[in-house]
């Protein structure tokens, strides 16, 4: 199970709070989260670019993109191998963020070019695993930037990086999401509208029906 979103749209919360709830129903968890920072080289690319390293590398789309899916294709095994060992796996982020930033940047929809790109690089090529479900945690642009800027203020490691800083690259973004989710892209979605008014025990055992 995958959840999307903005940045500063409070996922690794609602990671944390919803494998408290499937915990509590008796599921066991395994979680990760994407870009793998300091595990993968291929994240730890995406960050330096993000911060203006290597040169004008963040302002290709389809490297950056294609980063984003080979720290994925890295994961694979581990990804099985957690599907093997636990009822459920959260995944912070997956494929769908690739497909929405990378058209939010190109401003296309999710008939475009770039989404078939994506679709056809990391579920036909590299052969990802498919989710079973994924959940759009939908919040106003204007407040993920918010928490996101909030959070770079409180923690030494989340300065905001290229991407965070671009309001309207974000609002264009969350357009796409709710795109992707509207055309139930790559597996059904549920949307949740904020972390603070979701039932997450309610959700848990939703989830677990689908």
């Amino acid at each position: 199970m995958v959840i999307e979103g903005l940045d500063g749209a409070g996922k690794r919360t609602l990671t944390d709070r919803l494998t408290g709830a499937l915990n509590a129903a008796g599921a066991s968890v395994g979680k990760l989260a994407f870009p793998r920072y300091g595990e993968s080289v291929h994240a730890d690319l995406v960050r330096e670019a993000l911060h203006r390293g290597h040169g004008d590398l963040a302002d290709s789309v389809y490297g950056m993109a294609l980063l984003y899916a080979l720290d994925r294709r890295g994961a694979a095994e581990g990804i099985r191998a957690q599907l093997a060992a636990n009822d459920v796996v959260l995944l912070d982020r997956y494929v769908a963020s690739n497909a929405a930033y990378a058209a939010a940047r190109l401003r296309q929809d999710a008939n475009g070019e770039v989404v078939r790109w994506v679709w056809d690089l990391e579920v036909e090529r590299f052969a990802l695993p498919r989710p079973d479900a994924q959940l759009l945690l939908r919040v106003a642009p204007e407040v993920a930037a918010e928490r996101a800027e909030r959070r770079a203020a409180t923690e030494t490691d989340r300065e905001r990086d290229a991407f965070e800083t671009d309001d309207a690259l974000q609002t264009r973004c969350a357009a796409m999401y709710d795109e992707l989710a509207k055309s139930s892209w790559l597996a059904p979605w549920h949307v949740v509208d904020g972390v603070a008014h979701t039932d997450v025990d309610a959700l848990a055992k939703e989830l677990l029906r689908s």
